[in-house]
């Protein structure tokens, strides 16, 4: 009788995805609870705490566009790699030390820096290492070891704010710092996984370079498309922040906050490893689409809700557009790209995300509380904005790539 199991992913997927587990440890003990902070703490506006994260996520993404394109002018790409787990695994600890608004932009900055270094290069090489009928697998792999991280990190700054502050509704500024110390262990952990663990995927020397912006107009006419369609979704796809900022205007406190997160990473871990398999069988378009309907479904409920509980099954559910399509976009970006222009690909499609975060999260931040003398239209706002994007984006992904043809890879 034939052994019908898959064979076991290569070794350089299971150190990523271990360095990206405990990455997040680190990351989801303190990320989740900086939109808590500014608010509460340090007495910031949302269009503030938009401008914080729509900054810091677009100047990551400009980095992963140049590192990216670097990454294919070099043979190696575990340097790039491990420096970007490096600087973010000791910036952010200081965010302890953050008194204002503006140096959290700057350890925000400082941690975001080290997530575009290493970004690109990371998925080049995932991709370099593992044959083209299981790069879903992989991805889907990677991205629920990513996710079990952060239910991890969420269940270790629970316990925290629990031991410390209780059921308090509002973050005190010692609980937040005692977490942002904390984060530093699995961090370091993180960068010791890579170096010892990671290894090089042998490629054949580097073509000649080629110019950055050459690089998007010498990429095959289906990725642009997807490119720029992405872009328009992302652009209604504000920070998260403004989920947590929802929950907590329903009424709901930090614990209750920590413990939604953390069911909405059970919910994506449990999604991210079928939907990568199921891709590999199906096509990756499919679930991409079915990952943006359930987007603006979601969406328009978090719009409408009207008490805490109803936000909270919302966001669990999120979970399933998370799982969806987070692995499976940059499976995707492999798919069209081929391998010579891997690592530009992935640069070029983490840029179009980053600068297009930046306004998306001023626009909802601008749509909830106003500017100046204008009070906005209220929280329910940005959520409206971004599940109307959703279905825009949706409609073009159909038209323009018809995911349900096979020939959607030439196109």
């Amino acid at each position: 009788m034939s052994d019908q199991r898959a064979p076991r992913l290569p070794r350089n997927v299971l150190v990523m995805t271990a360095a990206s587990f405990l990455t997040d440890v680190s990351s989801d003990m303190v990320n989740n609870l900086i939109p808590l902070f500014l608010a509460n703490a340090l007495g910031a506006r949302t269009g503030t705490i938009g401008l914080v994260e729509g900054v810091a996520e677009s100047m990551s993404s400009f980095i992963k566009l140049l590192s990216g394109w670097w990454s294919d002018r070099v043979v190696s790409r575990k340097p790039p790699t491990v420096a970007g787990y490096t600087v973010s695994a000791l910036a952010k600890p200081l965010l302890a030390l953050a008194g204002s608004w503006t140096a959290v932009l700057a350890v925000r900055f400082g941690d975001r820096l080290g997530k575009g270094v290493r970004t690109a290069p990371r998925d080049a090489l995932l991709a370099d290492s593992v044959p083209a009928e299981r790069r879903g697998a992989a991805f889907g792999f990677h991205r629920a070891g990513d996710s079990l991280g952060a239910v991890i990190g969420l269940a270790l700054a629970l316990l925290v704010v629990w031991l410390t502050q209780g059921n308090a509704l509002t973050l005190s500024r010692a609980t937040f710092q005692r977490i942002a110390l904390f984060s530093a262990v699995p961090g370091v952990l993180a960068v010791v996984v890579l170096v010892v663990g990671l290894r090089e995927v042998r490629r054949a020397a580097p073509a000649a370079g080629r110019p950055i912006l050459g690089s998007f107009r010498a990429m095959p006419p289906a990725f642009r498309r997807f490119l720029l369609i992405f872009g328009l979704f992302t652009l209604g796809n504000s920070a998260d922040a403004f989920i947590i900022l929802r929950a907590q205007e329903r009424g709901l406190s930090v614990v209750g906050v920590l413990a939604m997160l953390l069911a909405f990473n059970v919910v994506y871990t449990a999604v991210a490893g079928p939907a990568g398999r199921l891709s590999d069988r199906i096509g990756r378009p499919r679930l991409i689409l079915a990952g943006w309907a359930v987007y603006a479904v979601i969406y328009l409920g978090l719009a409408l809700a009207g008490a805490a509980w109803q936000v909270v099954a919302l966001f669990i559910a999120y979970g399933t557009y998370h799982g969806l399509v987070e692995g499976n976009a940059r499976a995707f970006v492999a798919d069209l790209a081929g391998a010579e222009g891997r690592g530009a690909a992935y640069g070029l499609y983490h840029a179009v995300v980053g600068l297009a975060t930046l306004p998306a999260s001023l626009i909802a931040g601008v749509l909830w509380q106003g500017v100046g003398g204008w009070a906005g239209f209220g929280p329910a706002a940005p959520f409206l904005f971004g599940a109307a994007l959703a279905g825009v984006a949706a409609l073009l992904f159909f038209l323009l790539l018809k995911p349900f043809r096979p020939s959607v890879l030439s196109a």
